[in-house]
């Protein structure tokens, strides 16, 4: 389980990098050209998506990155991640994805009570 949640995590956390570069490469390139009435508008908060642009997809390849030896602090990393994301950018259809994987990640990180090596993190 910590090795599935180690690659749903790396894919959640890269899906959201990618996300988040988009993110806050549009709200930056609405501040420098200008909005385009019907077309292209400012976000309602920006600096909500740009923070968890920048800190989600961190956090998600974060806890993946530790799931395999320590699933716990992963787990939570992952689940912290999921929560950033959609605080901070909403529940829509490039946001989903990233979100479930983090957090099937992440409830896997967490389910890794009894892991294959002798230390547990329970």
């Amino acid at each position: 389980m910590r090795s599935a949640a180690l690659i749903l995590g790396l894919i959640g956390g890269l899906m959201g990098l990618l996300v988040g570069i988009v993110s806050y490469g549009y709200t930056t390139a609405i501040d420098h050209f200008g909005e385009v009435e019907g077309l292209f508008e400012q976000v309602a908060n920006v600096d909500a998506i740009r923070a968890a642009s920048v800190i989600a997809p961190i956090l998600a390849l974060a806890g993946a990155g530790m799931a395999p030896h320590r699933a716990l602090v992963g787990g939570l990393l992952l689940i912290v991640s999921v929560v950033g994301m959609y605080m901070g950018m909403g529940l829509g259809f490039f946001t989903l994805w990233p979100m479930a994987f983090c957090g099937v990640a992440g409830i896997m990180a967490l389910a890794a009570g009894r892991p294959d090596e002798p230390k547990a993190h329970f």
